[in-house]
């Protein structure tokens, strides 16, 4: 998926806008895809995976974008079927799009294993399912996990948990968990912290509307942005009020290229044409003309552009010498002009 990128890796995230359609889907699929986006996420589930079919209190959805229906009538509405998994991951193989998807259970997993998919992804609300992120570590693909609500000991044990199965190609996401996520709850730093702790990729995966964090965190290093998309927020889909459209993606495929390509390397070096512009800097020259013998005196000199003469940090050092021969006025001071 990274493909020796250097930039940040950009997912549209096609979760349920599908509307419980195939062909949409697929439709979603090449649009992301057109519109620069690196790689397509889906999520693989049914209503059985997620939750129970319960009249209980506790199984119903109060405010929020989903309030007034039940997690399994939301999940029923949402998901997208294990039986797209072998046309979707087929047409995506046939057309360059790069296609994974989040499992939610021991048979998401195995219907994707089944379909092809090149990695797996743990969603945030999964990253305490010990047993669930361990069946797909043992699968040996790459790993991508959201680490949203988790605590650092829930990052650690997951962690621990991919990597006892030797999996090195790892990203961790960074997410603020509320839909639409609000921009000042966001740590955006956490995402160096998960790098250098845990010693792999990490990045963001961003609810929030607008890209402002999302290059916000390529510039703090991030290798992955992950937002979901729609062709149109006016065409509905349970996600679509906190989701990108073809305008939104194709700016953040082209912010991500001009920041990445800014941010350069950990160190300071000048360009080839910044080494010639460098004569246009500041230098010291005469102001007052001088015979031979006579000592050169601050009032004689001044700091003032072409570089042609003695670098302004030198000054102390000649100041007080003798000209070595007469000098005229405006002319570049140099060193060897003196004894």
């Amino acid at each position: 998926m990274y493909q020796d990128k250097q930039r940040a890796v950009i997912v549209a995230e096609l979760s349920g806008n599908h509307n419980g359609s195939l062909d949409r889907a697929i439709e979603l699929m090449e649009l992301a895809h057109e519109c620069g986006a690196d790689a397509v996420k889906i999520q693989t589930y049914t209503e059985d995976s997620l939750t129970l079919d319960s009249p209980r209190d506790e199984f119903q959805l109060k405010g929020g974008l989903w309030g007034g229906q039940s997690y399994y009538d939301l999940y029923k509405k949402a998901k997208t079927p294990r039986e797209w998994m072998k046309p979707l991951f087929k047409h995506a193989k046939e057309h360059g799009i790069f296609l994974f998807s989040s499992p939610f259970c021991f048979d998401d997993v195995d219907c994707l294993e089944e379909a092809g998919c090149p990695v797996y992804k743990i969603a945030s609300y999964e990253l305490n399912d010990v047993k669930l992120i361990d069946y797909c570590a043992q699968k040996g693909k790459p790993m991508v996990m959201s680490t949203g609500l988790a605590t650092e000991e829930e990052i650690d044990r997951a962690v621990a948990i991919v990597k006892s199965h030797g999996i090195t190609d790892l990203t961790l996401l960074h997410c603020e968990s509320r839909y639409p996520a609000v921009p000042e709850l966001f740590n955006l730093k956490s995402i160096q912290y998960l790098k250098e702790k845990y010693q792999c990729r990490a990045g963001l995966s961003n609810h929030a509307i607008g890209d402002e964090l999302d290059i916000a965190a390529i510039a703090l290093g991030a290798d992955m942005i992950e937002k979901h998309f729609t062709d149109s927020k006016a065409n509905g889909g349970v996600d679509s009020a906190f989701s990108m459209e073809k305008d939104d993606l194709i700016k953040l495929v082209n912010d991500n290229k001009i920041v990445s390509t800014a941010l350069g390397t950990k160190a300071i070096y000048l360009h080839d044409d910044e080494i010639a512009m460098r004569g246009g800097r500041r230098s010291y020259y005469l102001v007052k003309a001088l015979k031979k013998g006579e000592k050169l005196s601050i009032d004689m000199v001044k700091s003032v552009r072409p570089a042609l003469g003695l670098e302004p940090y030198l000054i102390d050092t000649i100041i007080g010498k003798k000209a070595k021969y007469d000098l005229d006025e405006k002319l570049p001071l140099l060193a060897e002009d003196f004894e």
